[in-house]
């Protein structure tokens, strides 16, 4: 009886059903993005960083997880290279292009292949002179760029010599020297590289390389990859508890003023179920039923429209923003939802409850 009413209800005023339920669904949709996002860029750098090939990496003294503060000297490749067990040590410079989401890598092309195995190229190749560049195939469609395309990148124009598939150290790479040059980084690099003889013992060069090294944070790929996820991310979780509780009170907003004014329509309709013996309680369950639906079907609104978010960002934008749709989200943000949707139901559904029949069958 109660969802036959409620359903009625919905169909007999669909405009503010659903305005009600879209306004629900903007921030399921905030929500959504900002966990793909942050899921994304994490899961990107990881894989990014594993197909480096390399069993260790040494940042520079005082940098952080998101951040690298100056460079090396490159003297430090060199020094680190004759250590035991290091096989190769490469050293790389890293240059923000485009905020934070989007930086160019200068590198040694014939070191990182012998590190990595190289890039694959899916169209053109390697750098053939001083003012070329590769760039990845999400880099590319995002710039619409094909070998042979001129690109501007740190007030230069390069030529595109190849487009490699993504998931190897970086989106754009240029040759070492040349960035060195342009960002006056002579004899420095930001990051270095290390593949060892033997993977085995990781665990044990790190330990040594520490004791060499004391100011430098220096970590196997493994521990690397491991702490760069969501959690570990300086303020990411503030930020989502931020959104998730403005989520809340959007939903709390949207709904208490839909039901407020549903109460208001429906007085005489109250009145009646009333005066035929509906409960207090029956009279707070139509209104809480008719507004966890409100909940669900923004819900489900949210999570259609997250995947338009998706589909227009991977169109535009696929290199600088790397969202992803994480499922395991879909039921916090539907629990977030029919949480503000039932606290906003509560003082609408009470003052439902409290009508006097009489008077409710006597409104205007």
């Amino acid at each position: 009886m109660t969802i036959k009413l409620v359903k009625e209800n919905m169909k007999h005023r669909p405009m503010r059903s659903l305005l009600s339920a879209l306004l629900i669904g903007v921030p399921v949709t905030l929500i959504l993005c900002l966990v793909g996002l942050s899921h994304g860029m994490v899961d990107e750098n990881n894989r990014r960083t594993q197909g480096i090939g390399a069993d260790i990496i040494v940042r520079p003294t005082g940098s952080s997880m998101l951040s690298l503060s100056g460079g090396m000297d490159e003297r430090v490749v060199g020094f680190l290279a004759k250590q035991p067990h290091v096989a190769m040590a490469m050293g790389v410079v890293n240059q923000a292009v485009e905020g934070i989401t989007l930086g160019a890598t200068g590198i040694d092309l014939d070191q990182f292949n012998r590190m990595s195995g190289g890039f694959n190229y899916l169209e053109g190749g390697p750098f053939r002179g001083a003012d070329d560049v590769i760039v990845d195939q999400y880099y590319a469609e995002q710039k619409h760029l094909h070998v042979g395309s001129t690109v501007n990148i740190l007030n230069r124009d390069w030529r595109v010599s190849g487009i490699i598939e993504s998931g190897k150290l970086t989106r754009i790479a240029l040759p070492i020297r040349i960035l060195q040059e342009r960002t006056s980084n002579l004899g420095k690099v930001s990051q270095i590289y290390l593949k060892l003889d033997n993977s085995s013992l990781t665990n044990d060069v790190v330990k040594d390389l520490k004791g060499l090294l004391k100011d430098y944070p220096i970590y196997s790929v493994a521990d690397w990859t491991s702490l760069f996820n969501v959690n570990n991310i300086p303020g990411l979780r503030p930020f989502t508890v931020v959104i998730m509780v403005i989520g809340i009170v959007i939903g709390f907003l949207v709904v208490y003023l839909s039901m407020y004014m549903a109460v208001l329509q429906r007085t005489r309709e109250i009145g009646i179920l009333k005066s035929l013996g509906a409960s207090n309680a029956f009279i707070l369950g139509i209104i809480l039923t008719e507004a966890l639906m409100l909940g669900l079907g923004g819900t489900l609104l949210g999570i259609g429209m997250s995947y338009g978010a998706y589909w227009l960002i991977r169109t535009l934008v696929p290199a600088s923003f790397p969202l992803v749709i994480v499922y395991s989200w879909w039921p916090i943000a539907c629990g977030i939802t029919l949480a503000g949707a039932g606290l906003g139901a509560l003082y609408p559904g009470f003052s439902a409850a409290r009508h006097d029949p009489i008077e409710a069958l006597a409104y205007e």
